[in-house]
């Protein structure tokens, strides 16, 4: 062994021991005829003394030390007459006897601290020296607890883990597919799995009553902080359950998660909306509840006063941001601005400050009176010192928009705490949405999804309005997981493929190995998926799922460490029975 202890177990309990270490130089002080090292790995710091006295040799062997050279020293454990109360180690040090340099390094292109100067992309290009920082490491350990834990949870509750393929067959419905090419099939391609949907299905027809399993994804669709080309799911599936059992099975295991990890006890059922209400209420399908700030609409006391903002537009609502009527105009014009911005779309902003001796100033004063303003504010619930900050425009835009400025604000009052965790199931999704474009209906979560089953006589007549049996966890305003109960039925799944435009013979190109595996008997069965990445960021209380991935790809789904995706040698290309078209692309 090249080491009898680590840098971070040793304590005070441990002087007048021998010990060996190895590690990687953090940084060298010289100070005269002392030089301090400060050694590092996995576990912790330690300091190392080299004393010119005692060993000159030794001490001039240790200035020659750089930083990120691997060494290996032995030596005695000693109390520090300087402790450091910041470290785990900080009342011992190792008066060094030996000391062997393993391996020299060139200058690192950035500090490799928890406050480091290297930039994003230069962090990804050299993420072997990120992955050494001990912020970064952390959550890569945090990553490995709650894996670790999801395991155990699920073990407890007789779940049993099955890797399912990760070459299969394209479904072009919901994202995109990526594609390999098959040399032994000139002209045929497997695809990446989006999930394990249809295995895992499978799997509940074979009587695996419950699976789960940790397994890389694969969707080739635009990216942004939450997203990445390959990601990690908890996927999960239950025979012989209905919506309620799905929903408490999971929940207990969130629950167990905070337990464990983070020592958070939730006593309380997490709540529960439906779908129509989080879209009325916060404009979003993962509704951030750390806070109030509801949306209210007052199309119907807008009416009639000449202001053709309001009375040329279907939607006017708005929020009331408690104890901001101190705005200044600046600071309105700034929401006002950030609203205009494309990502956010609206066209306008309207304020109303609710003044503390009971009257109001608003930006629409030339149209609305005292009164008017005064019956908006009770209909708001505002306060002497609250503002209201009002949108108007098309329905579905203008609810967008208002999420986007009541999370704004939220973040301006200082109410989206990361470490204050609100939880709650979003349940009653539609099952189709309608897409302009193609003017067909698309499944909402997939086209296995079970319709409520009151609902299930409208699915010709009125697909729009029929709900899904459908339901995510939402926490904070991230989605962490979704599911549903799916279609055991092989009339109801004909029915659903008729809806979504599919032919007879589409349907079973596409899906013909789960038709006929449902003449056999298939049971009720349910299930969801977790995003692993978003969890541990949550709890590690990260901005981007990137930082808990040993090796993420750019936004632009770029490995920038080994220049993946890359050009195929000609050779291959022809294996594989493939040409490249790419005048289009100006190459």
């Amino acid at each position: 062994m090249y080491r009898t202890k680590t840098c971070g177990e040793l304590r005070l309990s441990d002087v007048g021991q021998k010990v060996t270490l190895a590690g990687w130089v953090q940084r060298s002080r010289k100070m005269g005829g002392m030089t301090f090292v400060d050694l590092r790995d996995r576990y912790g710091i330690t300091q190392l003394v080299f004393n010119q006295e005692n060993n000159s040799g030794l001490w001039e062997k240790a200035n020659k030390l750089g930083r990120e050279y691997v060494i290996q020293v032995t030596g005695m454990v000693t109390e520090r007459s300087n402790k450091n109360q910041n470290i785990p180690t900080g009342e011992i040090e190792i008066e060094v006897s030996d000391l062997i340099q393993l391996n020299s390094s060139d200058i690192p292109p950035f500090t490799i601290e928890d406050e480091t100067d290297g930039g994003d992309d230069l962090r990804m290009q050299y993420r072997y020296l990120d992955l050494r920082r001990p912020s970064v490491r952390k959550n890569l350990e945090l990553r490995h607890k709650m894996a670790f834990e999801v395991r155990r949870y699920l073990d407890e509750q007789h779940f049993i883990e099955v890797e399912t393929p990760v070459l299969m067959k394209s479904t072009p419905e919901g994202a995109r597919d990526f594609i390999v090419p098959s040399r032994m099939n000139p002209g045929e391609f497997y695809a990446l799995p989006q999930s394990p949907q249809l295995f895992k299905q499978l799997l509940m027809v074979s009587g695996f009553d419950r699976y789960f399993q940790i397994v890389k994804c694969f969707r080739d669709e635009d990216l942004r902080a939450d997203r990445q080309p390959e990601f990690t799911q908890i996927d999960c599936e239950m025979s012989f359950v209905e919506q309620e059992d799905v929903l408490n099975m999971f929940e207990g295991m969130a629950k167990h998660l905070f337990r464990y990890i983070k020592n958070i006890d939730f006593t309380e059922p997490f709540p529960r909306m439906t779908w129509a209400d989080a879209m009325k209420y916060y404009g979003s399908d993962k509704p951030d509840i750390r806070f109030d700030m509801k949306f209210v609409e007052i199309k119907d006391l807008t009416e009639g006063h000449n202001f053709v903002v309001f009375d040329s537009t279907p939607y006017v609502a708005g929020i009331c941001a408690e104890g901001c009527a101190s705005y200044t105009r600046k600071q309105l014009d700034e929401l006002t601005e950030y609203v205009k911005r494309p990502q956010v779309g609206a066209k306008g902003l309207v304020y109303v400050r609710c003044e503390e001796n009971g009257m109001f100033k608003s930006s629409v004063d030339k149209f609305y009176s005292q009164d008017d303003l005064k019956v908006w504010a009770e209909r708001f619930g505002a306060k002497p010192g609250d503002l209201i900050l009002i949108l108007a425009g098309d329905k579905i835009k203008t609810q967008k928009a208002l999420c986007e400025l009541r999370l704004e604000m939220g973040s301006r009052l200082g109410l989206r705490d990361k470490n204050i965790f609100a939880p709650l199931w979003v349940i009653d999704f539609p099952l189709f949405e309608w897409d302009e474009e193609t003017q067909r209906f698309y499944a909402m979560h997939h086209p296995f999804t079970s319709p409520k089953p009151e609902d299930i006589g409208m699915l010709e007549s009125n697909p729009g309005e029929v709900r899904a049996n459908a339901y995510d966890m939402v926490i904070n305003g991230v989605e962490l997981g979704g599911g549903s109960i799916r279609i055991h039925d092989s009339v109801l799944q004909d029915r659903m493929f008729r809806v979504l435009g599919f032919t007879e013979e589409q349907a079973q190109y596409q899906f013909g190995f789960l038709m006929n595996a449902f003449k056999y008997g298939a049971p009720p069965h349910g299930g969801l998926a977790f995003g692993l990445d978003r969890f541990v960021s949550m709890f590690a209380g990260l901005d981007s799922i990137r930082d808990c991935i040993a090796f993420p790809k750019n936004n632009s789904g770029r490995d920038v460490m080994n220049g993946a995706p890359s050009i195929i040698d000609n050779k291959q290309l022809e294996e594989l029975h493939l040409k490249l078209d790419l005048k289009d692309l100006g190459k």
